[in-house]
């Protein structure tokens, strides 16, 4: 295997393994910064060894193993300059056996989210420390989320970091009686992070599939583990969003709109998984906001196109999740939603009071979704002026590219 052709492979595992071997060395030593040094060894010594000795079977445990000992290495050489105090909050590596699992879930990402999510942090350090030290999501892309700068974002995520050390915040999932309480926190995470996926705040692709995926598979352990409903909405809403994943994007990578997608494209098996699992969290009667905003997706899976959904249901259930969960971003969408039940003049008054009361003013899709309005109702100048304005928000290449042929489009 050539220097190329090693790195090539280096470069995919760190892409679906580095956030798991990072969990685990966090188990392992203790501590997210000494974690994030051994991740960072064990990688730099895969390049050098790989075209050596070859691509290991097991490269996640060869890089667990490799970046424990560096960690050995590392507090060996501190332990001999520092005093010990500086040293004693790391765990000793020798002391865990990384292939021994966890008492409550063996999963090493999970107990690492409800570490994050520990009621000693604040609701947006949880959130901010999980999607950047779980998910490997950049200051920026968590900034873009939260609307706010990268600069308050990292000193948020080093501030969480020390409390968890200097609170010796244990790293495990809680007891059965806590895991309730603690859920609503991991749930808003997940989804948090599979929006990234389904939808990249920024770069070259609309999508990034390796982080819906890994959200999908936390919701998994979260429904195994607790059978709550919520948890179970929260995996219907991702699968049935993710089922549209093949028609959602052009050959070359361009958004197509949902009333212009190929619906035979859609991913029919999970489809039938997130509407059974949708149907059991509404038996429930304890369901919430994501069952509702899974149930709003299964009316669009049920229809053949566009112009056969029941968008009078779906206006309906935006009715209610707006009782139960105000956002100006919910009633955006409900806008869109009344546009299609009855016209598009209707949904425009709609998103005009929105921006009338400067929510959303610096959101690009109300400026998407209003130029779309404004195009379809004839309103050429007020279309062209949004979409301009959209233009200059996003920062998603397909999306530009989009926004751009449909200004070009109205020029003709």
């Amino acid at each position: 295997m050539s220097d190329e052709e090693v790195r090539a492979t280096v470069d995919g595992v760190y892409r679906s393994e580095s956030r798991r071997v990072f969990a685990t060395l966090i188990r392992l030593l203790g501590d997210f910064d000494a974690a994030e040094e051994a991740l960072h060894d064990a990688f730099r010594a895969a390049l050098e060894q790989w075209p050596r000795d070859g691509v290991p079977e097991s490269p996640r445990a060869w890089l667990v193993s490799v970046g424990r000992f560096k960690a050995i290495d590392r507090m060996r050489r501190r332990a001999r300059f520092d005093p010990l105090d500086d040293v004693s909050d790391v765990r000793d590596p020798l002391a865990a056996d990384p292939s021994v699992p966890g008492e409550d879930v063996e999963d090493d990402r999970l107990r690492l989210i409800f570490t994050c999510c520990h009621p000693g942090l604040s609701p947006d350090a949880q959130v901010a420390l999980t999607l950047r030290e779980v998910c490997g999501l950049t200051t920026e892309e968590i900034a873009r989320a939260f609307l706010a700068t990268p600069s308050t974002l990292a000193q948020r995520v080093v501030r969480a970091k020390a409390k968890i050390r200097d609170a010796r915040i244990p790293y495990q999932v809680p007891s059965k009686e806590d895991l309730p309480d603690r859920l609503d926190t991991v749930l808003r995470v997940v989804y948090l992070v599979f929006n990234e996926g389904y939808s990249a705040s920024s770069g070259e692709s609309l999508t990034r599939h390796d982080l819906s995926a890994e959200a999908i598979r936390l919701a998994r352990l979260l429904v195994e583990l607790l059978r709550e409903p919520e948890a179970m909405g929260l995996l219907a809403l991702m699968l049935l969003h993710e089922s549209r994943r093949a028609a959602r994007t052009t050959p070359t990578g361009d958004p197509i709109l949902l009333e212009e997608q190929d619906r035979s494209l859609w991913d029919r098996e999970a489809i039938a998984e997130g509407t059974a699992l949708l149907e059991r969290a509404l038996s429930s009667r304890r369901f919430g906001p994501y069952s509702l905003q899974a149930a709003i997706a299964a009316v669009h899976a049920e229809a053949g196109d566009a112009a056969s959904t029941d968008w009078a249901q779906i206006v309906g259930l935006y009715d209610v999740l707006l009782r139960l969960e105000p956002s100006p971003v919910v009633e955006l969408n409900r806008a869109v939603a009344v546009a299609m039940r009855d016209g598009p003049a209707a949904g425009l008054a709609l998103v005009d009071d929105l921006l009338a009361r400067g929510e959303l003013l610096e959101y690009r899709l109300v400026h998407a979704a209003r130029a779309e309005l404004c195009r379809r109702a004839g309103r050429a100048s007020e279309a062209r002026i949004s979409y301009e304005r959209a233009l200059t928000l996003t920062l998603q290449e397909p999306e530009r590219r989009f926004l751009e042929r449909r200004l070009a489009e109205m020029e003709n």
